[in-house]
């Protein structure tokens, strides 16, 4: 069975990386959730402003439909899905979607986003999207994995965590 994963988490805490080796590996499209914000998001947080709620809701919904799309054959997306809302909304477009959180220490990722050459997000909002974060809920189909450890790692985490599930 295909699978659709999405790689959720704050700016910084590996998503992209984490979740293009992680469709490699399952050898299945990656789609980067960067690419699916409009301009006016970029250029928002490039001046040091969060988004909102408002400004999420159209950039959601390309990425529920990214999803959907890839449903029948498999995908992995990167996301920040920061709150049950969002993820809500992806699961409403893909109901099969997994969550892979990389969760870690906020002084990792600042660093981490300081050191990030050429990216619209600043090290400044990382405490903003760590204010807005809610964990995965039991409930949620979803496994939360250290994001202080090598790509490959947290790979193998994730496909452990997933054939025990099977």
């Amino acid at each position: 069975m295909p699978q659709l994963i999405a790689v959720m988490g704050v700016s910084g805490s590996g998503k992209t990386t984490v979740g293009a080796a992680l469709a490699q590996r399952l050898r299945v499209p990656f789609g980067d959730a960067d690419d699916f914000h409009p301009q006016v998001n970029i250029d928002k947080m490039a001046a040091g402003i969060p988004l909102d709620d408002a400004d999420r809701a159209p950039w959601l919904a390309e990425i529920g439909t990214w999803l959907a799309t890839h449903a029948a054959t498999g995908g992995v997306v990167s996301c920040s899905a920061l709150k049950r809302e969002y993820r809500d909304r992806l699961r409403a477009a893909a109901p099969a979607t997994r969550f892979v959180h990389l969760a870690g220490d906020q002084g990792v990722v600042r660093s981490r986003v300081a050191r990030r050459p050429g990216h619209f997000m600043p090290a400044s909002l990382v405490a903003t999207q760590y204010a807005a974060l809610e964990p995965l809920d039991p409930d949620e189909h979803g496994i939360a994995i250290d994001l202080d450890q090598p790509v490959d790692s947290i790979v193998e985490a994730y496909l452990h965590a997933a054939v025990e599930e099977l």
